[in-house]
C-alpha cells in the first residue's frame, strides 16, 4: 500500500497454552482467549483498509497434540464460526478457509462451508484461515496438479514456471503477505506459508497471543513502515524509482 501499510498480513497466533499456564488454568482457556483476540486484529485490520489477514489457526503437525486437546480445537473453530460469521458478514469481511479439510469432523467441514457462502461476496477485508495447512503441503499439491497436467498432456515440463506452480497454490488469488508476526517468543516460521514468505518482512515479538493487542499490532504495523524492501534491487534504485517489481507485490 502506498500509505505504509502492508496489503497483506500473516501472523501465527502462538502462546494461547503458555498464556493459560501462567495463570494456571487448562491449555483450552487459553485457546479461548485467543479466538477472542482475534476479533480485536480483525476489526483494526478492516479500520486500516488493510486488504487480507491470514491466520494460523491449525497446522498439519499439531494432529500430534494430545486427542482431547485436538478435539476441543474442533469444537472451538465450529463455535467460533457460529458466533462470529454474522458479524464479519455484516462488516464487509469475507471468510476463506485455506487447507486439507477433508480431515475435519463433517459437522466443522459444513460450518466453513457455509460459512465461506455466506461471506463470499465481501470486499472490505479477506480473512484467510490456515487450518490443517502446512507450507510443504501446499507446494507438494501445487506440483502434484502440474504433474497430473503434464500427464494428461495438457502441459509440457519445459513450460513450468514459478509462476505457473504458483497458480496452483492455496492463496494463488491474493496479493504476498508484506508482513509476518509471530508472537509467543519463537523465531521460525514453522512451515507457515513457505512460498509466499519468500520476501515478507518478519516481525517477532515475545508477546503472547492473547495479550497481543491493537496497540501491539500497531507496533509491528511501525516497524514495517521503517522498512526499505528492494526485492533485489539495490536501495538506490528503491529511492530513484520509488517503485518495486509488480510481481513482487501480487499484481501482476
Amino acid at each position: 500500500m502506498d500509505n505504509g501499510l502492508p496489503r497483506h498480513v500473516a501472523i501465527i497466533m502462538d502462546g494461547n497454552g503458555r498464556w493459560a499456564r501462567r495463570r494456571q488454568l487448562p491449555r483450552i482457556a487459553g485457546h479461548r482467549a485467543g479466538v477472542e483476540n482475534v476479533r480485536a486484529i480483525v476489526e483494526r485490520c478492516a479500520e486500516l483498509g488493510i486488504d487480507t489477514l491470514t491466520l494460523f489457526a491449525f497446522s498439519s503437525e499439531n494432529w500430534r497434540r494430545p486427542p482431547a486437546e485436538v478435539r476441543l480445537l474442533m469444537d472451538l473453530f465450529v463455535h467460533a464460526l457460529e458466533q462470529e460469521v454474522q458479524r464479519l458478514h455484516e462488516n464487509g469481511i469475507r471468510l476463506r478457509v485455506i487447507g486439507e479439510r477433508s480431515a475435519f469432523p463433517r459437522k466443522l467441514q459444513r460450518a466453513i462451508d457455509a460459512s465461506e457462502a455466506m461471506t463470499a461476496d465481501n470486499t472490505r477485508l479477506t480473512l484467510v484461515i490456515a487450518a490443517n495447512y502446512g507450507g510443504r503441503w501446499d507446494i507438494t499439491e501445487a506440483a502434484r496438479r502440474l504433474a497430473e497436467q503434464v500427464q494428461q498432456g495438457l502441459l509440457e515440463p519445459a513450460a513450468i514456471t514459478p509462476e505457473l506452480l504458483e497458480a496452483q497454490m492455496c492463496l494463488h488469488d491474493t496479493p504476498e503477505p508484506d508482513l509476518f508476526i509471530r508472537s509467543g517468543g519463537e523465531q521460525r516460521i514453522s512451515n507457515y506459508l513457505l512460498w509466499q514468505l519468500a520476501y515478507t518482512e518478519l516481525h517477532f515479538t515475545d508477546c503472547l497471543w492473547p495479550d497481543f493487542d491493537r496497540e501491539q499490532f500497531d507496533l509491528a504495523l511501525k516497524s514495517f513502515a521503517r522498512r526499505q524492501r528492494r526485492f533485489g534491487m539495490t536501495g538506490e534504485q528503491v529511492e530513484q524509482t520509488g517503485e518495486l517489481p509488480a510481481q513482487r507485490l501480487g499484481t501482476s
